[in-house]
């Protein structure tokens, strides 16, 4: 009965199936580009003409139809993996992915993706579907499929970074990323030891700094920077892109090369998180600092909690230890607590930790600006105005002035003498409604400093968030080796960085080529194989070859 109330071609089969291929090939594009989603209908247009033209699906000349499977089904759903994972996130990330597949991902608050992955597999099947129709009754797509599905796999970006990585097995010089690594040591410290304040600000970014595009979004974090350090040109390298990367990046001085097949049990969650590395909870802890992590989602995601127990730190508070505190057992997110409720909280555990003898370090992580929308809380809600659920504008204005009255709250309250305030954002964030404006240009971290024995500036750098690190290490007045801890360098100081010396897309393509750092990282991590080889004399030999002489690694002074 419908189907007389539908247009003429709309009553046919054919149509229906070219209409689905065509508007899956044109949210493909619209994804993978700058077009916005609207470019999905020229496209998809597009193709239905070409098909009309050319009648793919009823030929002139008909042939049999072929009961096969094609060839390209597999090629196809690879792909909508792939388009799935660039409209959630924006940037494809195999590092993220295969962290998280060994970490753990229990206890995340990405309701609404699961929502729409199955709304993606549901119309991964159909296309499906579609395409197998087209190939079986088309003999001329029959001709062409498996030439087509060799193209659809050397084509799908996931599959290329793949290869890639395996390509580090046999590279000529797969330890580059490892003769540049300083081990983190600290030679001299201050008398007086400060605190230390760490805040990440989930995703917010430097980039929505700019005025002419996104406002006064970050307008209190500018207000904030009026006497503070601050520093323009924090890039982003690979696998520091998600939040755990982000944290061990800006800690550890590396970037979060996931365990692979280093891991003890490919089946168990991870018992420790890089355990090769000493990171800036370890260097603390051995000077006698109390550590506290605080963050309103669980732990238990990603390795949150076994990567700081790991780390020197004496606290964990997630959502399962902070929600019991609530005032309103109620007034929580699918990830775990608001920003204004954690904040409370955070202000609580300092007035702990300063009536503590001895120094103290506290590591905060907001979930206000997480994508794809954000969690404003409610008393931004009640100073912006109502949220419509979507503009990730407001969700940065609101996380920018939730940490500023932080730290003006703690100021007033004398519970900031003598500490380093440090915001950072964990990484650049995924896609969100500003995506189009956020990839116009350049794009760099939140980085700021605040503390009475820094005089506020700006400071132009080429950096990455592995120089986090030894800067926070310098502006607490310790003195490290060259300057340099991990693979970071000292923005306070006149070393060159890595990113400086040789550019993002060198350091990328090591990343993505050695194993020799991934191998530090989690160095102890598998059981061992076999008897320990016989020992030999100690013969002291240093042998300096070219590729050694550009960044070669300084000595260590007791």
């Amino acid at each position: 009965m419908l189907s007389r109330f539908l247009p003429p071609l709309l009553r046919q089969p054919r149509w229906w199936a070219l209409l689905f291929i065509g508007l899956w090939l044109g949210f493909t594009v619209a994804t993978l580009t700058r077009l916005p989603t609207w470019g999905l209908v020229p496209v998809a247009g597009g193709w239905l003409l070409l098909a009309r033209w050319l009648r793919w699906g009823a030929p002139s000349r008909p042939r049999p139809e072929r009961r096969i499977w094609p060839w390209s089904l597999l090629p196809l759903a690879l792909w909508g993996l792939y388009v799935y994972l660039a409209d959630s996130f924006g940037m494809v990330d195999l590092g993220a992915v295969f962290f998280h597949l060994q970490a753990g991902m229990e206890e995340h608050g990405g309701g609404d993706r699961i929502a729409a992955a199955i709304l993606y597999t549901l119309s991964m099947l159909v296309l499906l579907a579609s395409f197998t129709w087209l190939v079986r009754v088309d003999y001329r797509w029959r001709r062409v499929e498996r030439l087509l599905a060799m193209a659809l796999l050397a084509g799908n970006p996931m599959l290329y970074g793949m290869g890639q990585r395996g390509a580090a097995l046999v590279t000529e010089d797969g330890a580059w990323l490892e003769r540049q690594y300083v081990e983190p040591i600290i030679l001299d410290a201050p008398r007086k030891l400060p605190n230390l304040l760490l805040l990440y600000l989930e995703s917010i970014e430097r980039t929505y700094a700019d005025r002419e595009r996104f406002g006064d979004a970050y307008a209190h974090l500018e207000a904030l920077g009026e006497k503070a350090v601050v520093f323009d040109g924090v890039r982003q390298v690979d696998n520091t892109g998600w939040t755990m990367a982000g944290m061990i990046a800006s800690q550890c001085g590396t970037p979060l090369m996931p365990a692979g097949l280093l891991h003890d049990s490919q089946f168990e969650p991870l018992g420790k998180v890089v355990p090769g590395v000493d990171c800036l909870g370890d260097l603390l802890a051995d000077r006698g600092y109390t550590l506290s992590y605080m963050g309103g989602a669980s732990t238990r995601f990603a390795g949150k909690g076994t990567f700081y127990r790991g780390h020197g730190f004496d606290r964990i508070l997630g959502r399962e230890e902070l929600e019991p505190r609530l005032e309103k057992p109620d007034y929580v997110n699918s990830w775990g607590l608001y920003d204004d409720t954690l904040y409370d909280l955070t202000v609580e555990e300092v007035r702990r930790l300063e009536r503590q003898e001895g120094p103290w370090g506290l590591v905060s992580l907001s979930i206000t600006g997480h994508a794809p929308n954000g969690y404003p809380a409610r008393e931004c809600r009640q100073r912006q105005g109502e949220f419509d659920g979507v503009d990730i504008l407001y969700s940065v204005e609101c996380s920018a002035w939730l940490v500023r009255r932080l730290i003006e709250r703690l100021e007033d309250e004398g519970l900031l003498e003598n500490t380093l305030v440090v915001i950072a954002s964990d990484h650049l964030t995924m896609r969100v409604s500003a995506w189009e404006q956020l990839v116009a240009g350049e794009r760099d971290n939140t980085f700021i400093l605040l503390s009475e024995q820094l005089e506020p500036r700006h400071l132009d750098v080429e950096a990455s968030t592995m120089d986090i690190l030894p800067t926070v290490l310098e502006a607490m007045g310790f003195v490290i080796d060259w300057h340099r801890a991990g693979l970071g360098v000292s923005l306070l100081s006149d070393e060159p960085t890595l990113v400086e010396e040789h550019g993002l897309d060198v350091l990328n393509a090591r990343l993505r080529e050695e194993t020799a750092l991934q191998e530090r990282l989690w160095e102890g991590l598998a059981p061992p194989q076999g008897p320990p080889p016989p020992t030999e004399p100690f013969t002291e030999q240093v042998i300096e070859t070219p590729k050694d002489e550009a960044a070669e690694a300084p000595e260590v002074f007791p």
